[in-house]
């Protein structure tokens, strides 16, 4: 048995393209769920019933759905049921954020519901509002305390992104497809993705546990 790694690495600039838009739509796709998981969160703790429901309902659904299915449900679907017809690539940032949204949120709201509620009481008798209270007290801690979730999800969000290569998105999976319909190789171009993806994820782990020991650090001071 032979390996013909040489004849792959010819296509290494198709590998970088696909690497920088894999990036692109994690860190992307990281954001918007971020800003998606903080209302979301919220909308989980209120004391309003509708709002309660809607927010749990949301997650329900997301974390049910295949990732698979959501991507083809927004891509596909979506022309047919509202007249819109999306890119690949702003279906893969839409579902990838509501995905994410959605066990992002459940993290932060574990993380807000465990900061103390005297702090928050301490702050209304202060006279501090509580959009004031919310970002400058609760938030900050919450977000320390969900960190770990964070970066597992972030983890989780890269590998996602693979299945965006279905609806045409070039990114590192993609890439490797077009390498092996060229080279009629399979082995190794999926190799080289999956050494790539390796190295993406270990990295992160490990910029996040550094990140982890800084913050339990500055916390101990």
């Amino acid at each position: 048995m032979t390996f013909q790694f040489n004849t792959v690495f010819e296509y290494w600039p198709m590998y970088l393209e696909g690497l920088r838009t894999t990036i692109y739509v994690t860190l992307g796709s990281l954001i918007f769920s971020l800003i998606l998981s903080i209302p979301l969160a919220m909308i989980k703790i209120t004391k309003n019933k509708i709002l309660n429901f809607i927010g749990f309902l949301y997650t329900d659904i997301f974390r049910a759905l295949p990732s698979l299915v959501q991507i083809y449900l927004v891509y596909f679907a979506a022309p047919q049921l509202f007249g819109i017809t999306f890119t690949a690539m702003t279906s893969a940032f839409i579902t990838l954020s509501m995905n994410a949204a959605a066990y992002i949120s459940e993290a932060l709201r574990g993380g807000i519901l465990s900061v103390d509620i005297g702090q928050r009481e301490a702050a209304k008798a202060l006279g501090i509002s509580q959009v004031d209270t919310l970002k400058d007290i609760v938030l900050p801690q919450a977000l320390k305390a969900v960190f770990p979730s964070m970066i597992n999800e972030t983890i989780g969000l890269l590998k996602g992104t693979s299945l965006v290569s279905i609806i045409g998105v070039v990114d590192l999976m993609r890439a490797s497809r077009q390498v092996m319909a060229d080279s009629y190789l399979s082995f190794e171009p999926l190799m080289v993705a999956a050494v790539i993806y390796y190295i993406l994820v270990k990295s992160m782990s490990m910029i996040g546990n550094r990140l982890e020991k800084q913050i339990r650090v500055s916390e101990i001071r």
